[in-house]
């Protein structure tokens, strides 16, 4: 037995050694320039890797005999080159030519092959580690706004974007389309205190490409998507160490600073490499406040390649915090910025005097947190192990484990109470509050002038610690034409919703003073504790999905089913009103407070998805697809309410259909794509937050069908060296077809989704000086389901330059950059005001949120 065992691992390792090939090399362009982020891989395979900074790359790879590695890179043509594989070291140093087709862009998600985009029945847009370095990635919705097909709303600033993809009502964070960090979700469960993904995390350096695929087969693999998934992939480290510090400042005192390092971690044969990236960052703007955004990131990584694969280990802390803009009174009509009492435009009537805001209530003096903003902290712990049992037999899994403690507070649009106006002069505002006089002063008994207009306001602070768990393992086997996966994606999620409302008395300025009316106000406040809520909720979820995918001569086929069950417990927590005063001011003395009596309830939901795709080659330069799915989404469990016998509501998914058919064309010099589309969503779980007649807010729930039919292009014509001209064209014709609610609204266009996008982008780069010119138009949309406020469509125009210098030995260089973000400065209004909802009107000021003003970019980029 002990010899049948020495001969058993004796053949093993023999195995073992023998099958293991390293590949390494460099890849550079016609200039002698590395390409970084190239694309290397074995072709028809899953074994590859990206170049570095100086167009190096390493991997190893199980595979034996002829086999032909490929070379990609959006903006060069692909470049292939046959290799024996034996065992032994094999180097490959490639030129690649200008010209390519971005077709030919390797896909990494929602597919468990490595395709080309050419090559796979989806509509997908993919951006590249140079190009995401030039972005201003502080913001998702800097990044996003190019992307075809999505509706962006940032007019809120680095944080919470508000994200539509076509064909989809509004939803906003993320709600359809999760964000993903290597391959697995910031969130797994969206709804549960309905924080946007992005609060959670920062784009950095450290980001090396970013994944946008849409249509109903994302949902197949993973966490799943109704709609799409967004996945970033991290820079993993080389043997070859390399490091990247750029330095930025812009106007309203903004000072960044951010890195990238990466190498191997031991010798020149080590096997273990690392990553490390992150950024410091201080801002007064975009628009002042007097509230200041600080706040940095850490994120890393350690990728061990093993005989049969790699494991890595990877993380992320952050402690940030972020000021959040919301919808303002504007001028009525014009609906431009107003001018306020001091005839100075108003920016903002956010203001650093509230951050002084407290009051007695039954669990001692509350504080408000307003200056902290959107404030995160904590971070995940992500472990992928990857191994090839075979060559045709591999397995991918993942384990992440996160904890955030996390606060959004922000400033409301207006006091909410009923019958008042948004803006009031004094007499108006003592009236619409039943008080016969009054006299209006500063804090400092300085008197109001007698024509001064005012403000009420409310700031809604938000308490939202998140802990999840998940887990998502995969295995993949190749028979024949056939590449089979079967996997499983399970979470437990469980986060808090504690929110508080105040309400508070302002000026009509720029960043307004608070004022006391006497009798009425103590300190400015008008209102302690507007409106309490406290939620705790977990959600617990378990996947399985089997695909095949299909690979023929000319026929790529895609097939899948998945298989899930959700369930949530909710508790929310009972309120009285509790006296806590003695002013004599029924609206001070007197507080709403939870009183700790809880309402607990359990839900549950099951579904099933699929999905089914095909794609023929034309020829080498054409290809036609088509794919259909049915899918499902899980309504927010915050959404959960409660009969007067305690009974949750129903919790029953939301069905889903998608159908797609289109063409992808791609030369050197041009490529592009064409897809019609189809949507349609039924028993849609509408949530909109109302204000209540105190100026609290409550939810309203509408539960719709709604369907949409579009057609959407993209193209990138490289029409001269060096040049090239992109963009994209969405048209979507959407509407409502079933309210339980408000029948009348049905045939009303879906709230806050225009009818057509277009970007369009022209751009040089020659390896020293880049520029690139981008012009994204979001159309007419209505911010109601009723359609009465229509928002005017508005175009946004973006400009980047730089130029790169040699400063050293060995591709050591440094770019200048320069960006304006807004180079116009157009005021158009992404959304009206929420809260408002269907009641909104046209009055003599129109609550709205402007995009952001014009702002200036300065960077300094040093590459060694």
């Amino acid at each position: 037995m002990k010899k049948l065992l020495l001969t058993f691992m004796s053949v093993f390792c023999f195995y073992i050694g023998f099958s293991q090939t390293e590949i390494k090399g460099t890849i550079i362009d016609e200039a002698g320039v590395p390409v970084t982020g190239a694309n290397v891989l074995i072709k028809g395979s899953a074994s590859g890797a990206t170049t570095d900074f100086d167009g190096n790359f390493s991997f190893t790879t199980n595979l034996e005999g002829e086999q032909v590695l490929q070379v990609s890179f959006i903006g060069y043509e692909t470049y292939e080159q046959s290799v024996n594989l034996q065992g032994t070291l094999v180097e490959i140093n490639a030129v690649l030519a200008e010209g390519g087709n971005t077709l030919d862009e390797v896909l990494l998600t929602a597919t468990s092959t490595t395709r080309s985009q050419k090559e796979t029945p989806l509509s997908i847009t993919s951006i590249n580690s140079k190009q995401l370095a030039k972005l201003n990635t502080s913001s998702q919705a800097d990044v996003l706004r190019s992307v075809p097909g999505i509706t962006v709303e940032g007019g809120g600033g680095e944080v919470a974007s508000n994200i539509f993809v076509r064909g989809l009502p509004s939803g906003g964070q993320y709600q359809f389309n999760p964000l993903q960090i290597d391959g697995m979700p910031v969130l797994s469960t969206f709804g549960l205190n309905s924080s946007a993904h992005d609060v959670y995390f920062r784009n950095d350096l450290g980001m090396k490409s970013m994944e946008f695929v849409r249509g109903g087969s994302s949902i197949l693999y993973g966490v799943g998507s109704v709609a799409g998934i967004i996945n970033y992939t991290s820079v993993t480290g080389s043997p070859v160490a390399k490091s990247t510090i750029r330095t930025e400042v812009a106007s309203n005192s903004r000072y960044k600073a951010d890195f990238v390092t990466s190498g191997p971690l031991g010798g020149e044969d080590s096997n273990t490499f690392y990553a490390l990236s992150g950024f410091y960052r201080y801002d007064e703007g975009p628009i002042k406040t007097g509230l200041a955004t600080e706040g940095f990131q850490l994120r890393g990584n350690i990728k061990h390649l093993t005989k049969k694969g790699s494991i890595t280990f990877s993380g992320q802390y952050i402690d940030d915090n972020v000021q959040y803009y919301l919808p303002f009174p504007l001028e009525g009509g014009s609906r431009e910025r107003p001018k306020g009492n001091d005839g100075q435009t108003i920016y903002t009537l956010q203001t650093s005097d509230a951050a002084n805001l407290s009051y007695m209530t039954p669990d001692g003096m509350y504080n408000s947190p307003i200056e902290d903003g959107v404030l995160t902290k904590g971070g995940y712990f992500l472990t992928n192990f990857k191994h090839d049992f075979s060559e045709t037999f591999k397995m991918d899994a993942k384990l992440r484990y996160s904890r955030y403690q996390h606060q959004f507070n922000f400033f409301l649009d207006g006091s909410g109470v009923s019958g008042a106006k948004v803006v009031e002069n004094q007499q108006e505002y003592l009236a619409a509050r039943n008080l016969t006089a009054g006299n209006f002063t500063y804090l400092n008994g300085q008197p109001l002038a007698a024509n001064a207009l005012l403000y009420e306001n409310r700031i809604l602070d938000r308490d939202r610690p998140l802990e999840e768990l998940m887990a998502d393992i995969k295995f993949t086997k190749e028979v024949g034409v056939h590449n089979v996966t079967f996997g499983s994606f399970l979470s437990r999620s469980s986060a808090g919703d504690f929110n508080v409302i105040t309400s508070y008395l302002s000026e009509y300025n720029n960043r307004p003073r608070l004022v006391d009316v006497s009798g009425y106000t103590v300190n400015g406040i008008t209102n302690r504790g507007t409106s309490y809520t406290n939620r705790n909720i977990s959600s617990n979820k378990v996947a399985v999905f089997l695909t095949d995918e299909i690979k023929l001569d000319r026929w790529n086929f895609d097939i899948g089913v998945r298989y899930e069950r959700a369930s949530g417990d909710i508790e929310v927590e009972g309120t009285d009103s509790y006296s806590v005063d003695n002013t004599g001011i029924a609206n001070l003395d007197n507080v709403v407070w939870g009183n700790g009596s809880y309402t607990r309830g359990h839900v549950s939901a099951d579904d099933f998805a699929v999905a089914l795709a095909g794609l023929y080659k034309v020829n080498d330069n054409l290809s036609v697809y088509g794919n259909f799915s049915r899918g499902y989404f899980f309504p927010e469990l915050r959404g959960t309410q409660f009969d007067a016998n305690g009974n949750p509501s129903s919790y029953d998914t939301e069905k889903i259909l998608q159908g797609e058919l289109g063409l992808k064309y791609g030369t050197p010099k041009f490529s592009g794509t064409l897809a019609l589309y189809a949507v349609g969503l039924k028993d849609r779980r509408s949530i909109t937050f109302v204000n209540t007649a105190n100026g609290g807010t409550t939810e309203d729930v509408d539960t719709q069908d709604t369907s949409t039919i579009g057609a959407e292009a993209t193209w990138n014509w490289r029409f001269v060296k060096n040049f090239n001209f992109g963009g994209s064209v969405t048209y979507q014709d959407h509407e409502i077809t079933k309210s339980e609610s408000d029948p009348t609204i049905e045939g009303n266009e879906l709230r806050r989704q225009p009818k057509f996008l277009s970007t369009f982008n022209l751009g040089y780069d020659n390896n020293k000086f880049d520029g690139v010119f981008t012009y994204n138009y979001t159309g007419d949309k209505y911010s109601n389901d009723t359609n009465t406020i229509k928002l005017d469509g508005y175009g946004l125009v973006n400009f980047n330059l730089g130029y790169t210098f040699p400063i050293g030995e060995d591709s050591e260089t440094l770019r200048l950059g320069a960006q304006v973000f807004n180079l116009l400065n157009s005021e158009g209004i992404t959304e009206g005001s929420p809260r408002l909802g269907n009641n909104q009107t046209e009055e003599e000021y129109f609550v709205g949120r402007p995009v952001l003003p014009t702002r200036v970019f300065f960077s300094a980029t040093f590459n060694f």
